[in-house]
């Protein structure tokens, strides 16, 4: 049975600083070409995971300024659109995201986007810690809700179940819900 982790809890609290993985140029964590952060630890332990060895906060390996570096570089590339955090839960590391992100805004503005794949909802995000808003205003889409096995839906797009959703962040903090995300709207804001 899946865990039910308050947006409340502070990552520093939990978070080990560890990454499960970084994959550079891919194509499947979001629109275009994307580097990819899986960050180690999530509290929620879904039915049916893809990811359940980073559930555990110590997976992987110590978040380094060398792979920052690395990320920075390949994230640099003209044909890369945007960067994605996965885990893990991003929201549970909040340190690891947000260093890299602020990074990423300082180099190239809003030129890169950023997607990130949570169990949180937007709602629970939006009313949580301080560290949850300030990822959360970082990012430029949002893949929210727990994972449901039993509504598990391989046909949709950038998610699994058809709980979860597609959020445009910057139009969903301005109208105060939830917002989806398409393309076209993002293309008309740019």
């Amino acid at each position: 049975m899946p865990r039910d982790p308050q947006p409340g809890w502070l990552a520093e609290r939990l978070s080990r600083g560890h990454v499960a993985d970084y994959k550079p140029f891919v194509f499947v964590d979001g629109e275009g070409v994307r580097c990819s952060l899986y960050v180690s630890g999530c509290l929620f332990a879904c039915e049916g995971c893809f990811n359940e060895a980073t559930w555990s906060f110590r997976y992987g390996s110590p978040y380094t300024d060398e792979l920052e570096e690395r990320m920075l570089a390949d994230l640099a590339h003209e044909s890369v659109q945007g960067l994605s955090l996965l885990g893990g839960e991003p929201f549970l590391n909040t340190g690891v995201c947000l260093r890299i992100v602020r990074r990423l805004r300082e180099q190239h503005g809003r030129s890169k986007d950023v997607w990130c794949w949570t169990g949180y909802t937007f709602e629970e995000l939006s009313a949580g810690s301080d560290d949850k808003q300030d990822l959360l205003a970082e990012l430029d889409v949002l893949v929210d809700g727990r994972f449901e096995v039993a509504r598990r839906d391989l046909t949709l797009p950038f998610r699994g179940s058809t709980n979860q959703r597609v959020l445009s962040v910057p139009a969903s903090l301005a109208a105060g819900r939830a917002v989806p995300w398409s393309p076209a709207r993002e293309a008309r804001s740019a």
